[in-house]
């Protein structure tokens, strides 16, 4: 399995910057608000040290009363503009993120099928789930709080310099470990949740594909080696969640301690200086007042500094996704006629072993070809690629004498549509799954195409074509499911189709009908069906007998059954050579 790429730093800063570009005005509220409410916030240590002075000084008690009522209002005002500051931010945050999750979409959605295949749905549920969530978390709360409490850091620590710059230099005491740690941390954070979030995503893939394949599993006495297979995916989990726990243990350990140092050196040497006529006692009150309340917005900093490597680690594989060269546009090339030709085709999956070796195929327009042959013989991948899904290592397939590859996708699958034995129920009603296929069918078509595919459950639902499917609503079995998948096929009206095991999942009476009802109904269509049997492709004009990826047999069902008796009657092994088409 291939993953999906991840954004470099270089990255991550440029959309950032592109974010905040687009919302500058918001963002600029934002700061300014927060800025304005830090500044009210300085007030109350001075005044509380104004105070303390003028009591020294023996000021009489209207003078305090004035100063505690300054110091009231000074509170009162920067918290109503933290509250306003707040919420435009969050505003901000929620525009960003909505933004972010519709890229996120456009992109996952202009990814190639192959690539989407490879990558696997574990890789792609955690980017769209858990990363988009955490990038959220850090666009909405962590950016505006670190950058908040940095503006509030600086004005408080200006503040101690502005009483006196000894006190000042005394409130640095506690900095260079903090740096210290803070530059050790964030050299190994980054690498630390980008391993916790491959992590994360393998242990989706995999409990993914055991859930889904469960019956397979079971059948197949696998439950022993699944569990296995999960349990090494939740070790690394546990093992990339404990290196990442391990550097959050020694950063925050060393910044708590860092905490009371600049509040003792200022205390220290404020008496020193206070014993020396150089400051008054307000002032070092006043100056030990601001080094405490800097540890609110100081501890906020550094504990959403962690929370940002997550956040930047999760935006970097968000990127990651639009790092995809999309399906290529294809080229103003234009087919003439609807004939398949595959010529000396050949392919294999990441650079791997040959899968298919020298096809050579030509499939008429309308005519109905079968392609049988045992697992693994290479039948998906022919399908795949007489779809145009994958290209050919060398070789080439070509409808109308275009390669399939240069048509545009739009183009390529309204002629040509695939369907799988995976299908897929989208939540909503049973309209909305149809009209996928085709946006500007009538309900009536809807109902004729679910007809047509012998879906005859859809006369019990309560609600027609408005019934809700989901989990939490009208669930569908397997051949439930499959059938509204080739309902959208008739809907969607392609000249060519491509059925790999389109009918696996039904019983054999129903299937059987469906593939009668589809037969009558797509006359004067190609249709390619891939089956494992021989006996299932006697409707077929011809069938293409597929080993070991390569075309061993092609002829009528009739001829090649014949065939295959004489064959068992001599004893003798044999095979036919591919016929022209």
């Amino acid at each position: 399995m291939s993953r999906l790429p991840v954004a470099d730093r270089g990255t991550v800063r440029r959309a950032l910057r592109d974010m905040i570009s687009r919302h500058r005005r918001a963002v600029g509220v934002v700061l300014a608000l927060h800025s304005a409410a830090a500044l009210a916030g300085l007030a109350p240590p001075w005044l509380l040290g104004a105070i303390v002075d003028r009591v020294t000084a023996g000021a009489p008690v209207a003078t305090v009363d004035r100063l505690a009522l300054a110091i009231a209002g000074c509170v009162l005002v920067s918290a109503l503009l933290s509250r306003f500051a707040q919420y435009v931010g969050h505003r901000f945050g929620e525009r960003a993120v909505a933004e972010l999750r519709e890229q996120f979409v456009t992109r996952t959605l202009g990814l190639p099928v192959s690539v989407v295949e490879r990558a696997g749905s574990g890789d792609l549920a955690t980017r769209s789930s858990v990363d988009v969530a955490t990038v959220g978390t850090t666009v909405r709360d962590v950016v505006p709080t670190i950058v908040i409490a940095s503006v509030q850091l600086t004005l408080l620590f200006g503040a101690v310099f502005l009483l006196h710059p000894l006190l000042g230099l005394a409130a640095l005491a506690g900095l260079p470990s903090i740096v210290a740690v803070t530059r050790w941390y964030l050299r190994r954070a980054s690498s630390a949740y980008l391993t916790e979030g491959a992590a994360s995503a393998e242990l989706t893939e995999a409990l993914t594909t055991t859930a889904e394949g469960a019956r397979t599993v079971e059948a197949l006495r696998l439950t022993d080696d699944r569990i296995r297979h999960g349990t090494t995916r939740v070790v690394r989990v546990w093992q990339a969640r404990r290196a990442t726990l391990a550097l959050r243990t020694v950063f925050f350990s060393v910044v708590e301690a860092s905490y009371p140092l600049p509040v003792a050196m200022v205390l220290l040497v404020g008496g020193y200086l206070l014993t020396r006529d150089m400051v008054s006692l307000g002032a070092v009150i006043a100056a030990a007042l601001y080094l405490q309340q800097a540890i609110d917005p100081l501890d906020r900093l550094l504990q959403w500094t962690e929370q940002a490597q997550r956040g930047f680690a999760s935006f970097a594989r968000v990127l990651g996704v639009g790092l995809v060269p999309p399906e290529p546009p294809g080229t103003t090339a234009t087919s003439r006629g609807e004939r398949l030709v595959v010529r000396g085709a050949r392919f294999s999956y990441s650079g791997g072993h040959d899968v298919l070796h020298g096809i050579d195929l030509e499939v008429q327009p309308g005519e109905r070809l079968a392609v049988v042959g045992p697992s693994g013989a290479g039948k998906s991948t022919l399908a795949r690629l007489l779809a145009g899904i994958d290209a050919p290592r060398l070789g080439v397939v070509s409808i109308g004498g275009c390669p399939i590859t240069d048509l545009e996708p739009a183009e390529r699958r309204r002629r040509i549509a695939l369907v799988t034995q995976e299908h897929h129920v989208f939540i909503g009603s049973v309209r909305d799954n149809l009209s996928f296929a085709a946006p500007d069918a009538s309900d009536e078509q809807m109902r004729a195409a679910l007809v047509t595919v012998g879906a005859d459950w859809y006369a019990e639902l309560p609600d027609g074509l408005d019934t809700v499917l989901g989990d939490d609503a009208r669930q569908l079995g397997a051949a439930e499911a499959q059938q509204l998948a080739l309902a959208r096929l008739v809907l969607a009206d392609p000249h060519t189709l491509i059925l790999d095991e389109a009918t696996a999942a039904l019983d054999p009476s129903t299937a059987r009908r469906t593939e009668r009802a589809l037969a009558a109904v797509l006359v004067g269509r190609t249709v390619i069906a891939i089956a494992h049997r021989l006996n299932t492709a006697h409707d077929a004009d011809r069938v293409a007998v597929l080993a070991d990826g390569r075309i061993t047999e092609i002829g009528s069902h009739d001829d090649l059954v014949a065939a295959t008796g004489r064959t068992r009657r001599s004893g003798t092994p044999g095979t036919r050579r591919p016929t022209s088409a």
